[in-house]
């Protein structure tokens, strides 16, 4: 196996380790909290954004419907960039693409008085967006950083598994690693909509530091492999 293959196979398990799986979902968590508190719109769940779409499409409310459409939009631009984004920087995708999210919510911050509408609902479902495509995995097992519903599903079916089949152990532990994103999901939504509601000026604040630890993790793991 190449140098290059090694360190790329090393990035990749350092970028599925549990810790980046957690800090990611707190991260999302945030994000979700601060979008709909301060602009009536969810960052990552682009499901409620379409329901509310069509709900008030429907009722003939337009003003409010078309309220939903920029984020959606946001999210799609978000997932081309990402694809790109791993087909021209491979293995470093993750670091570069969480370097990407870091600047922007910083950006975000700085505009969000002078351009509100457009810096948090544009800015941070594209941040989502990204996220969400660049990190799908945690220990190979398929997941999500910025919704808990299918997070949830698996880890109640691992848990039937091994309660009804006497599935092996592995599956309870990847259970429980689902069971964990959803909490720290969770926790970055409480924290984050505390923040927002007291200092909203400082609630990206959260996310950015988390974020930050990814990519210092990120980075951490390449330099370990190439000296």
């Amino acid at each position: 196996m190449s140098s290059q293959a090694i360190a790329a196979a090393a990035l990749l398990r350092r970028d599925e380790t549990i810790t980046v799986a957690l800090l990611l979902a707190f991260a999302g968590g945030c994000l979700d909290a601060y979008t709909w508190i301060v602009h009536g719109v969810m960052a990552n769940a682009q499901t409620a954004n379409l329901v509310f779409l069509w709900v008030y499409g429907v009722a003939g409310d337009w003003v409010r419907a078309l309220h939903f459409v920029p984020p959606i939009m946001a999210f799609a631009v978000g997932i081309v960039v990402a694809a790109w984004l791993r087909r021209a920087a491979g293995e470093r995708a993750s670091a570069i693409s969480i370097l990407v999210e870091i600047l922007l919510l910083v950006g975000i911050g700085i505009l969000h008085n002078r351009m509100p509408e457009i810096a948090g609902t544009l800015g941070i479902s594209l941040v989502a967006a990204m996220q969400a495509a660049i990190f799908t995995k945690v220990e190979g097992a398929t997941y999500s950083t910025v919704m808990i519903t299918g997070n949830m599903r698996q880890a109640i079916e691992g848990i039937f598994a091994v309660a009804s089949a006497g599935a092996a152990v592995g599956t309870l532990r990847r259970s429980g690693i689902f069971t964990a994103v959803c909490a720290a999901f969770g926790l970055g939504a409480a924290l984050g909509a505390l923040v927002t509601k007291a200092v909203p000026a400082l609630a990206l604040g959260l996310p950015v530091a988390a974020l930050l630890i990814v990519m210092l993790r990120c980075e951490a793991g390449r330099s370990e492999v190439s000296s």
